[in-house]
């Protein structure tokens, strides 16, 4: 099959997993678009809600309609990094350590709660997220590709909760929440049962070869000057406004540029658009830029930054 034969199939099939996954999370196409996207765009996912609306369920839609290997780790105050990463157990044998791998060695990692586990335990994800490999006793292991992070917290109000740092929230492309499923959708939930046993019928829908070479697609959609000035323009104004904490960071940059192309890919588009950068802003500024008075609340930022900006002709 040729790579344009291969290009055309993989968006078919693409197509067929979004049908798929709105099947099993009810009356949330957007949020199941964005998580998309957040995977094509070799980002990481970051769900905060409160307990009970579908965030581990969506996650486990998400793993078997990719048909990606995953596993869950469910993150609590007593952790360890070990726990996540790996351990060296001595073989009496060889009389040599040998590397144990932890649950982090998976292509869909589901860090639940991840909030609740302490910093230190957090911090284990960094290597991992960013640079896609572990190092544990002088050695480097590569993670399997594609490599995704979805990790769900609770709001930090609720007990039992220590805060991300930056430098961890920085390194998740996206922030979602669901929500409570409007009435109707509600209803369908009510009737229909547990969505998650829904999921031994189902077929995945794409592979984790097709899944890497949708990525790469991804980084092929044009981007035009003018837009790159237009999403420049966006990030430099939450580096001047004084009401913020801090601006996006270069990284934030990237994975806006990343982001925007994906969003595109999806709806079937070869160059991003001003309106592909405007639907992305809103979950990549979520977890990111705090406002200096807590007072003030964060408000619809992204619409302000949105209104703020002219959008190239």
């Amino acid at each position: 099959m040729s790579a344009a034969a291969d290009a055309t199939a993989d968006a078919a099939q693409l197509g067929r997993a979004l049908e798929t996954l709105e099947t099993v999370i009810l009356g949330k196409p957007e949020q199941i678009r964005l998580c998309l996207a957040c995977l094509l765009a070799r980002g990481h996912l970051l769900i905060e809600d409160v307990p009970g609306v579908g965030k581990t369920t969506l996650a486990h839609a998400l793993a078997h309609v990719l048909g990606l290997a995953w596993q869950r780790v469910q993150f609590t105050s007593d952790l360890l990094p070990a726990d996540i990463i790996g351990v060296s157990v001595f073989d009496r044998g060889s009389q040599r350590f040998h590397f144990r791998q932890g649950p982090l060695f998976t292509q869909l990692l589901l860090a639940d709660e991840v909030n609740r586990a302490s910093p230190r335990t957090q911090s284990a994800l960094l290597e991992a997220m960013e640079e896609r490999q572990v190092s544990a006793d002088g050695t480097t292991y590569a993670l399997p590709e594609p490599f995704f992070v979805v990790a769900t917290q609770n709001p930090h109000e609720q007990l039992g909760t220590f805060a991300l740092p930056e430098s961890q929230l920085d390194r998740f492309l996206m922030c979602v929440t669901l929500g409570y499923p409007d009435a109707a959708h509600e209803r369908a939930l009510l009737r229909g049962g547990e969505r998650r046993e829904l999921l031994a019928g189902i077929a995945a829908a794409l592979s984790p070869a097709a899944v890497v070479r949708l990525q790469r697609q991804v980084r092929t959609v044009h981007l035009s000057e003018a837009l790159l000035d237009y999403l420049q323009t966006l990030i430099a104004r939450t580096r001047e406004r004084a009401d913020l904490r801090l601006g996006l960071s270069p990284r934030a940059a990237q994975g806006l540029i990343r982001a925007a192309q994906a969003w595109a890919f999806i709806n079937g588009r070869p160059a991003v658009l001003p309106e592909d950068v405007q639907a992305v802003l809103p979950p990549l500024v979520a977890h990111r830029l705090q406002r200096r008075e807590a007072a003030q609340g964060l408000g619809d930022l992204a619409a302000e930054l949105i209104r703020s900006v002219p959008v190239p002709a």
